[in-house]
């Protein structure tokens, strides 16, 4: 299996954007990029507001013109980090049929507000999303609620925040972001899910291992990225200009 780390590649970054977006491997069928926090994946209906998914068929689109990115999973617009796109329909219904044989390992690293009393865990919680589209923890079996667990461990912590490492062993909407709410330690910055700081100006989650078999080659791939220097600093006590 290769291990292929994010920094030190090249980024494209759109001409008159603020967006820097790094492509980190890249194949007959798939393309691996660094999102960083701030871009949508894809735009909202009717909206000329530039996407990730814009900027990495553009990049396609140099050496195809014809060649478009196809979306096969997502990160909310204010996280940042590891995804992958597929080049071509065949590449992308092969890993949407098979995303979790295909997806071995998804690591996340957060700054949640508070300290743990733990230093790691399992949050082993059943969410449910009301109608605008807010996921919240509810009780085992509850209409509608999907069971989800994820691994954790803190990194390092100060009394105001701590750095988590999370893994993914199930992939709901919002996972992370609503189990850590309900815990009691929102992630910082993340006002929709309860946080009161954000010391960063942005939601302190980073996708930060993408373990993905080639769909089509089966070979394996980790994909890592570190978290934000940002991240580090908060959970050491020391203070971040966002």
């Amino acid at each position: 299996m290769d291990t292929l780390g994010l920094m030190g590649h090249q980024g494209h970054r759109p001409r008159g954007g603020r967006y820097e977006v790094l492509f980190v491997y890249e194949d007959e069928d798939i393309v691996v990029v660094e999102k960083p926090e701030g871009l949508s994946v894809i735009a909202a209906e009717g909206s000329r507001t530039l996407s990730l998914y814009d900027i990495v068929t553009s990049h396609l689109q140099k050496t195809n013109p014809r060649g478009r990115a196809a979306v096969v999973h997502r990160l909310d617009r204010d996280s940042s980090g590891v995804m992958v796109f597929a080049k071509h329909a065949a590449a992308k219904k092969i890993l949407m049929e098979n995303w979790n044989d295909l997806v071995f390992e998804r690591g996340y690293m957060a700054v949640a507000e508070g300290a743990f009393r733990e230093r790691e865990g399992c949050f082993d919680s059943w969410l449910a999303e009301n109608r605008g589209g807010q996921v919240y923890t509810t009780k085992p079996g509850a209409p509608g609620a999907l069971r989800a667990l994820t691994d954790w461990k803190v990194e390092s912590s100060s009394p105001r925040y701590s750095l988590l490492h999370l893994s993914l062993q199930t992939g709901r909407k919002h996972q992370i972001r609503a189990q850590l709410a309900g815990a009691g330690h929102p992630i910082a910055g993340d006002f929709r899910y309860g946080a009161r700081t954000d010391p960063l100006g942005r939601v302190c989650l980073h996708a930060s291992i993408l373990g993905l078999e080639q769909p089509f080659t089966h070979e394996r791939f980790s994909f890592e990225s570190p978290p934000p220097e940002g991240f580090g600093r908060l959970a050491e006590g020391r203070e971040v200009k966002p």
